[in-house]
């Protein structure tokens, strides 16, 4: 049996969460097009023939930690570096940014010597490919990765060879969770993230980040689930945004999110959702804490 835990590391916006859902073949994290969409670390179990494979999604490393919340993610991300067996430092393509540099340093720093793969995603984007194999040959002169593969998490391409890397490079171990089982995440975890991923899609782009979901209540019956979610904002003005004219927003926000967790959910679904104002709450410690950003 092969078992371990996998950890997804890099920039934001390089594709973890498709990964993670390309490796599942579920949608659990998250995703949208803006950048640091993932704000906690989501796991999701894998198990097929005799090997499980426990996959924690991080979010992205970046620089400019000017807020509590960018903190906390940063943390986040780099506490799972040295608590995996494997780590899969992701990259898109052949661009290479500083907090690409930023993360290969925060990998250099771990103590264990944990097994490093390159993930370069997103090479259907790559129109020259014959640039591939020298930018490849320029990354493992930066460390020694165990290796460097090459995928498309989008349209699941190398991911089987990718597994089967990650395989390589386990020891054997007994399985630790039911073979059934896809995740760790509670039901309230999953519902407040399916409505926050609206609200990412859905807004401008600045106002998401200062957004966060709060499951207030779940209450389930045979062939109905009701769900009761706020969304916290910093200022009224936001608040207006949130709801639009006539609620039509939030109506919006609410009915694809509702669909979302039907689907998640196979069952029926009443999903109630309310705004909020919690004023400054993404730079305020305590805030935060009581909004489940918690390192415990």
């Amino acid at each position: 049996m092969k078992f371990g835990y996998i950890a997804l590391v890099g920039r934001p916006n390089v594709g973890k969460s498709t990964l993670l859902n390309a490796f599942l073949n579920k949608k659990l994290s998250i995703t949208s097009k803006k950048p640091q969409t993932t704000r906690h670390r989501i796991m999701g179990i894998k198990t097929w023939d005799d090997n499980q494979l426990v996959f924690v999604d991080t979010p992205g490393i970046h620089a400019g930690e000017t807020k509590a919340l960018n903190r906390y993610m940063n943390r986040a991300a780099i506490a799972a570096l040295s608590e995996v067996d494997v780590i899969l430092f992701i990259i898109s393509g052949t661009v290479w940014t500083d907090e690409d540099a930023l993360a290969l340093e925060k990998i250099k720093l771990i103590e264990t010597a944990v097994p490093v793969i390159l993930v370069i995603n997103k090479i259907d984007l790559v129109k020259n490919r014959e640039v591939l194999l020298p930018y490849i040959e320029k990354r493992q002169a930066e460390y020694d990765y165990k290796a460097i593969v090459p995928i498309s998490a989008l349209h699941h391409q190398q991911i089987e060879s990718l597994q089967q890397c990650i395989v390589d490079n386990l020891k054997a171990d007994r399985h630790y969770y039911d073979p059934e089982q896809f995740t760790s995440c509670s039901d309230r975890f999953i519902a407040s993230e399916i409505v926050r991923e609206k609200l990412m899609r859905f807004l401008g782009q600045e106002l998401p980040y200062n957004l966060t979901v709060t499951i207030e209540a779940m209450e389930e019956a045979e062939k109905l689930l009701k769900v009761a979610a706020i969304i916290w904002v910093e200022r009224d003005g936001q608040k207006a945004i949130v709801i639009g004219e006539d609620g039509a927003m939030l109506k919006k926000i609410s009915t694809r999110a509702r669909i979302d967790m039907e689907t998640y959910f196979d069952k029926k679904v009443f999903l109630k959702t309310w705004v909020k104002v919690k004023s400054n709450w993404s730079d305020d410690e305590r805030a935060l804490n009581q909004l489940g950003y918690s390192d415990d």
